[in-house]
């Protein structure tokens, strides 16, 4: 179980590096195989391993491009969605629309796509789900 939470939140920190949109620069020199030290892990990457876990777990992941994306629900995805509320609303990425209370984990721009999220359900079936990307490059379409 340890070394499952261990590769999870390793999964969780590798998203949040992938997702940001930034690239790391040419190297001008040889390349270090040495990983920085890891720091302690806030404690809202637990919302993001809890749903990756279940998510995993449930077989409930699917692909978009180079992106898997990992859908929870249940009370891993309420703790994340309500998690998000201060955040969501500091930052202008909670919408509401089509039955659902969306919250974003970044601004929204044009598109969703790539974009951590967490919902509830305002209709006549209330619930919580949760998306979390994994930004896997090219590998995953071999």
């Amino acid at each position: 179980m340890r070394h499952t939470l261990t590769a999870l939140l390793a999964a969780v920190a590798l998203s949040a590096c992938a997702t940001s949109g930034r690239v790391a620069p040419e190297a001008a020199g040889p390349v270090s195989l040495v990983a920085a030290p890891g720091l302690p892990a806030p404690p809202q990457a637990k919302f993001y391993a809890d749903c990756i876990a279940q998510a995993a777990a449930a077989n409930t992941y699917d692909r978009e491009a180079n992106l898997i994306r990992f859908t929870c629900n249940g009370a891993a995805a309420q703790a994340f969605f309500e998690g998000l509320a201060a955040y969501s609303a500091e930052i202008g990425a909670e919408r509401t629309g089509e039955g659902r209370i969306m919250r974003f984990t970044q601004k929204v721009g044009q598109s969703v796509r790539g974009l951590d999220y967490c919902w509830q359900e305002t209709g006549a079936a209330p619930g919580y789900g949760c998306t979390v990307i994994f930004n896997v490059g090219a590998f995953l379409a071999k």
